[in-house]
């Protein structure tokens, strides 16, 4: 079930290869033209030309604009989700260290792959349904982080989800601080050496050795 509005929801999912095909068209044809003219020249017409479809066809799968970018936003937010996912399981029953580095590489992995994409996104964020979408993102990333701290070999947590909540609080600000600065390229390993930093002394603090 969708997290979004009913206005905001796509009509339908793509189930066969062409129509797959047609909406990863429709997706990266909405990256370009939003990076290329900016936010309020991303409409449906110029993405659908740009995608090499007919407005109506976009249409069987986006109904409105809102719609159409919201989708990228949902697309975004999953391919960090899953990043997340995917390095909380793999650090089961590690030490606090290692879950730490674990978890910013892969965020900011996530995030940076496509930092101008990244960065423009936080602009729809405020307009096309960003609240509920990250709300969901937040509450898979807390089904993840929860267990994996809570597996550490070496601390003890007295209230895991606030300490996992807090943690990916930490992890997730300095990040959008970086891109919604522009800041240049040179910044991200300093910035990745202090969020291991963080997270390890904070995590520390808020644990018992085991």
């Amino acid at each position: 079930m969708s997290v979004l509005p009913a206005a905001l929801q796509a009509r339908k999912q793509p189930l066969q290869s062409r129509s797959r095909a047609t909406v990863e068209a429709i997706r990266e044809a909405c990256i370009q033209v939003l990076l290329a003219e900016g936010l309020s020249r991303t409409t449906t017409t110029r993405v659908a030309e740009r995608a090499g479809v007919s407005v109506g066809s976009l249409y069987q799968y986006y109904p409105n604009r809102g719609a159409m970018l919201a989708g990228l936003l949902a697309w975004h937010l999953e391919h960090v989700t899953a990043a997340v996912e995917d390095a909380c399981r793999r650090s089961h029953g590690m030490g606090l260290d290692g879950m730490s580095r674990a978890l910013v590489a892969a965020f900011l992995h996530a995030k940076l792959q496509h930092v101008e994409m990244s960065r423009a996104l936080y602009a729809i964020s405020e307009m096309h349904g960003g609240a509920a979408l990250m709300a969901e993102a937040r509450r898979r990333w807390q089904a993840v982080l929860v267990p994996m701290l809570a597996s550490a070999r070496d601390l003890r947590l007295q209230d895991v989800e606030t300490v996992a909540d807090v943690a990916m609080g930490a992890l997730t600000g300095p990040v959008r601080s970086m891109l919604e600065s522009d800041a240049p390229q040179a910044r991200v390993e300093p910035l990745r050496a202090q969020l291991v930093l963080l997270l390890c002394s904070y995590l520390r603090a808020a644990g018992a050795p085991a």
